[in-house]
């Protein structure tokens, strides 16, 4: 019998957040451009300092005390966060946010230091907001979408400003956006649940203009930054993001398939013929366990017999090995298979455990099995795989 698999990761996060070491690794690419008018780079930077807790900082032989949302630094320093030649620009630049009402900074000692507090901090984070203890130089902060808005709206975008603008919008899994099952899809809420975009509405967004646009995309495309899918016509493009759901989710990036996405879309697409991958090593049956659960029926119409299951359960880790799951190509990896209470008539859900030997953490997956009406098979092509594999990771609220 044939089967129709669905495969959703089981991973709760708490609300959008802004990870630090994202921030450090944005400012060390110095290959991305700064130059621009619209300070959402600049302010994210001096989020991503403050302080999550009140603690001591010691310059010079003086303790200063900085409390939740300050920081204090010298002027050099933030010359050199900012990337301008001269430390009175990088001030010029402090003037401005606090003019807006982000910050609100005084230089000390003879001006050669700076302490800035970030206005509103303790509304977006507080203690309870967080699921571990977030210093300084580790963890994350949460960053509202509404002063995204506000400080790209003020004036021409940077190549950093577009890179955070992006990843501030990445939709991931979401049923009310299309194609973010995919993977981390560039979606801007514009109410349509479709994140197609076109380059005009991009450079009236970020104030460059549309030949600026399609570089600056193709240039974090080629630093792998992002992938962009361009469709023929005037259907328009596609951004999805890379190395978002390992910075985020600390699980797999997937690999962007751009048949699949122009299947999903229904629009035609141009894509090159590549070398198809090797297939993993099939696991082994003695690492595989299929659980029993009390009071379960076996003999129910939608029940899989084990020797299928097992069949199902050395495909999916074949197809989450190609996707980056490097513990699906261990041998030692023990797949534990847990039926689930709330089974339907014609569909089947089970828990899938993929435990790692040296101790990491292990990957849960839900799996749901419906039968595969042999006419639907032969109509569309997108069941006509022995198994499709989804990651899902609950999307929570941004503001």
């Amino acid at each position: 019998m044939d089967y129709q698999l669905e495969v959703k990761q089981i991973v709760d996060y708490p609300r959008c957040r802004i990870y630090r070491e994202f921030i450090r690794n944005l400012m060390e690419d110095r290959d991305i451009r700064t130059n621009g008018s619209s300070y959402l780079f600049y302010y994210m930077t001096l989020c991503s300092y403050a302080n999550f807790r009140s603690s001591y900082r010691r310059i010079e032989g003086i303790s200063y005390l900085i409390g939740p949302g300050e920081w204090i630094c010298k002027t050099s320093e933030l010359a050199e966060w900012f990337r301008t030649r001269f430390q009175h620009q990088a001030l010029s630049i402090l003037d401005f946010l606090q003019k807006q009402n982000y910050i609100t900074y005084t230089r000390l000692v003879r001006n050669n230091l700076v302490k800035f507090s970030i206005n509103g901090w303790k509304q977006h984070n507080t203690a309870l907001d967080y699921n571990y203890p977030c210093l300084k130089d580790a963890g994350f902060f949460f960053f509202p979408v509404a002063v995204v808005h506000e400080l790209i709206s003020m004036g021409k975008c940077s190549e950093m400003d577009i890179v955070l603008d992006l990843w501030v919008h990445a939709i991931y899994n979401d049923g009310q956006v299309q194609g973010s099952e995919l993977g981390p899809v560039v979606y801007f809420r514009n109410c349509t649940s479709s994140p197609l975009t076109n380059f005009s509405d991009l450079a009236m967004r970020w104030g460059i203009s549309k030949a600026t646009v399609s570089r600056i995309l193709n240039k974090l495309q080629d630093k792998e930054y992002l992938s962009l899918v361009s469709f023929t016509g005037r259907h328009g493009s596609i951004i999805y993001l890379c190395s978002y759901l390992s910075t985020m989710f600390n699980i797999s990036d997937v690999m962007i398939d751009k048949e699949e996405i122009s299947m999903t879309f229904q629009i035609p697409v141009h894509v090159p013929e590549a070398p198809s991958l090797p297939e993993a090593e099939p696991i082994r049956e003695e690492q595989i366990t299929i659980m029993e659960v009390e009071n379960s029926v076996s003999g129910q119409a939608a029940s899989v017999s084990k020797p299928h299951m097992k069949t199902i359960i050395q495909k999916v880790a074949q197809i989450l090995a190609a996707q980056g799951i490097s513990c699906c190509e261990c041998p030692r990896t023990q797949y534990k298979l847990y039926p689930l209470s709330d089974c339907k008539e014609t569909v089947v859900k089970y828990s899938l455990q993929i435990a790692c030997p040296d101790g990491k953490m292990p990957y849960w997956f839900e799996l749901t099995l419906s039968p595969a009406s042999p006419s639907e098979d032969g109509n569309n092509p997108a069941l006509s795989k022995q198994a499709d594999t989804k990651t899902d990771t609950k999307n929570e609220e941004r503001r």
